[in-house]
């Protein structure tokens, strides 16, 4: 195990971590981001359940690092973003992270870390997977939108409530829920602050795959290790072109189609594909 001992409760489908009872200091030293890998998937875990996972700078930047690992290490091929506790969290501890906000606002991305809401720097290159349940506010929408693929439990509420607190949604909601879930749709929560639940959560797009309470982590692993289990240059091409196409169009995705299935045929893993299909055995890929 890892920081906070990380482990899975199988009778409730969460991973263990604090009670969520146990009163800390805000000046506790103790990690706010568990790590710990599951074969090629890295395991994120907001850990601040006392607090229902209110995100101070300790924890920005402890999960700017976490992304970052995920990024440059080539045995990691998946992220699952979750939270332990009963809510993914309560958004902003405004009280700890407004005071560090300059002229040229926030920046909680230390070296060695990525933007995990991605609207600055280079974007992470692996799909994120994220588990939902319970409470789920600002960023941790921005979080999901932000994510590949969410799953959440039948139990998530989830609120873009900044107008609320006389700011706007910073983390990229502007610009990611209108494309997502239409103009409408995204106007109707983003300027009044309302919340919404799983079901429209997923109605509307947000939400990929919605699943009894107690079962959100379970599923969003299965999905990680299955998309772990595919050939790794071959899931990040993938994902990087459709995030080109979203970002700069679809002439500049469609340019980057041929070069890039010449590139993953000469790879070792379209041999290994190859093999296994000639000889009807499961591939296991190598990410080379």
């Amino acid at each position: 195990m890892s920081a906070g001992q990380t482990g899975t409760d199988r009778s409730s489908g969460l991973p263990t971590g604090s009670d969520p009872t146990d009163a800390v200091d805000s000046n506790d030293e103790r990690p706010r981001v568990t790590v710990e890998r599951d074969g090629h998937v890295l395991l994120i875990g907001l850990d601040r359940p006392e607090k229902r996972n209110a995100a101070d700078l300790r924890m920005l930047r402890e999960l700017a690092l976490a992304y970052g690992e995920l990024d440059r290490d080539p045995e990691l091929r998946v992220g699952l973003l979750f939270a332990h506790g009963d809510h993914f969290t309560a958004g902003l501890d405004l009280g700890d992270v407004v005071p560090a906000v300059t002229a040229e606002g926030l920046d909680v991305v230390p070296e060695g870390g990525l933007d995990p809401w991605q609207v600055h720097g280079r974007q992470v290159s692996k799909p994120v997977v994220m588990a939902v349940q319970g409470t789920c506010l600002t960023l941790g929408v921005e979080l999901a939108l932000a994510s590949d693929v969410v799953v959440a439990s039948r139990d998530a509420r989830f609120g873009q409530i900044e107008v609320t607190r006389a700011i706007l949604p910073f983390g990229g909601a502007t610009i990611r829920l209108p494309r997502r879930v239409g103009w409408g749709d995204a106007m109707r929560y983003l300027l009044t602050g309302d919340l919404l639940d799983a079901e429209e959560a997923r109605r509307i797009g947000i939400v990929q795959d919605l699943v009894d309470v107690g079962s959100s982590f379970d599923h969003a692993l299965d999905l990680a290790r299955r998309i772990a289990a595919q050939a790794p240059l071959a899931v990040q091409a993938t994902l990087a072109n459709s995030r080109l196409a979203v970002r700069e169009g679809d002439a500049a995705a469609e340019a980057r189609l041929q070069p890039e299935l010449v590139r993953l045929l000469a790879s070792d893993d379209a041999r290994i594909g190859f093999e296994a299909f000639v000889s009807r055995t499961t591939a296991e890929f190598t990410g080379r």
